[in-house]
């Protein structure tokens, strides 16, 4: 059943107070929806990650993303019935946004090979050749930022 959302809110998690919230979320899409092994779900660098949490209108916990220090955006994850209804871009956005306060130059992401066209809209190229993560055909892709004045 899909669920048509009149609105959602997104913030930056704090990784300490929102770390169940934003396991779960990975959990549920990841490793029972796409059967990641958890060892590669749960990789360690979440401490030092910028999180975001999506909630429905009723506080829900719906999606959540992440960036690296490195410029890497990973962990895009938006529960199966809230998908098409512009989470996923509104996370992508946001962690783009912020890598731009940042400082970063650039910002990357391996996007899983059906997801392509998203990011493409988005502003991302690809990059190098594709490649299995988990199981997974991935791609990397990049976006150059520029500095806002």
């Amino acid at each position: 059943m899909r669920l048509s959302l009149q609105n959602f809110a997104i913030r930056e998690a704090d990784w300490e107070t929102d770390k169940s919230v934003l396991l779960e979320l990975r959990k549920q899409v990841f490793i029972v929806e796409q059967s990641v092994p958890p060892e590669e779900e749960f990789d360690g660098l979440d401490d030092t990650s910028y999180h975001w949490l999506v909630q429905d209108a009723e506080a829900r916990p719906i999606g959540t993303g992440r960036l690296l220090d490195t410029g890497q955006i990973g962990r895009m994850a938006v529960l199966d019935q809230y998908r098409g209804e512009g989470i996923g871009a509104a996370i992508l956005s946001t962690a783009v946004e912020k890598a731009r306060t940042l400082g970063f130059d650039q910002v990357f992401l391996n996007a899983q090979v059906h997801a392509i066209g998203f990011y493409q809209k988005a502003g991302f190229i690809e990059t190098g050749p594709r490649f299995n993560e988990a199981g997974i055909q991935h791609q990397k892709m990049i976006q150059a930022l520029a500095l806002r004045r």
